[in-house]
């Protein structure tokens, strides 16, 4: 691949944004989105986040307390989602997550070797956590994540949305016929209120780009998620240190209430836990009181302890970036898994 050409990012400087050349699919030409916010001194650390379903990067403040921690931020808007949107393409859909290590593997490849950061810490939230530990899992052994960070990773359907969706079931039996078209029901929009400062929320974020009221899933994603789940309940053999956060509690997020700020409104915590250590064999669980799905996105309180759990973690288990990854191989014109 070339070397990316970087552009002022929407989010204004110090962010700045390359597109990603994929390889075109069956919804024709892709493309996913780099975010990088340089560090204030030179580091060969670098954390590389991923977002979930119905998002893209725009928390900001994750973003200062990483490179507070001394590393190197980036950010990847997946094909199909937030910067990465195209007219022609479907928004926030896929068929296959194992699609989505292309774009996984050119960044590792701009972080590492275009970049030259010798440890690569990688932030999933949500899907993005589900991808990002499938996608892991398929590249140990070649050094290239040193640390995996999940923020109330996906691990599990939430059991009242596979009642709105008709039965992930039977639509993963019929996904060849209705992969798709859009579900029933789909995702509330409480949540969303909850968190833009328009309604009830105290953050700045594109509707266009995560959309406040919801929206709902195509069959053939359900179908892709579900099969990402099976993954993970068979065991994952992810073989770098594991930190896998979520909230204490979990609420129905379809409208708006109170307690969708102090509970995951979209997932199952209690399930994510559980599930947690299945992804390997060195995972560190931390439950928040108070939380919400986003946990980054939580109070101010419950988010100040989110991040010093973060720190203390990266502090005992994530290289300092002063030795490169002893086995790295991977090539950005091999991607698949």
């Amino acid at each position: 691949m070339e070397d990316p050409v970087y552009v002022p990012d929407v989010l204004g400087a110090p962010y700045e944004s390359a597109t990603l050349q994929l390889r075109d699919d069956a919804e024709g030409e892709a493309v996913a989105t780099l975010v990088r916010r340089r560090a204030d001194a030179p580091t060969r650390r670098a954390v590389l986040y991923v977002h979930g379903f119905n998002d893209y990067f725009f928390q900001t403040h994750l973003a200062d307390r990483f490179v507070a921690l001394g590393f190197d931020f980036y950010a990847l808007d997946l094909r199909s989602y937030g910067r990465s949107i195209r007219a022609h393409r479907r928004t926030n859909y896929v068929d296959d997550l194992g699609r989505y290590s292309e774009e996984l593997d050119l960044a590792a490849h701009v972080v590492r070797e275009v970049e030259g950061h010798d440890t690569l810490l990688v932030n999933g939230h949500s899907t993005g956590g589900l991808v990002t530990a499938l996608w892991a899992h398929h590249r140990a052994g070649r050094g290239i994540v040193d640390g995996l960070f999940l923020n109330s990773a996906f691990l599990d359907l939430n059991a009242p949305l596979v009642a709105r969706t008709v039965g992930v079931r039977a639509v993963h039996a019929a996904r060849h016929y209705v992969s798709q078209r859009p579900l029933p029901g789909g995702l509330g929009g409480g949540y969303g209120q909850s968190l833009h400062v328009g309604h009830h929320g105290e953050w700045e974020f594109d509707p266009a780009w995560k959309a406040i009221e919801g929206i709902a899933p195509y069959a053939g994603w359900v179908a892709a998620v579900h099969r990402g789940h099976r993954a993970v309940a068979r065991g994952l053999a992810v073989d770098c240190p594991v930190l896998a956060m979520s909230s204490t509690a979990s609420v129905d997020g379809r409208v708006w209430h109170e307690g969708l700020h102090k509970a995951d409104a979209v997932l199952n915590a209690d399930r994510i836990a559980l599930l947690a250590p299945r992804i390997g064999r060195h995972v560190t669980i931390v439950r928040v009181p108070g939380g919400m799905h986003d946990l980054a996105l939580s109070g101010p309180e419950v988010r100040a302890q989110v991040f010093d759990e973060l720190a203390r973690w990266i502090g005992a288990y994530v290289p300092s970036g002063t030795s490169a990854s002893a086995a790295r191989s991977l090539s950005p014109d091999r991607v698949n898994r």
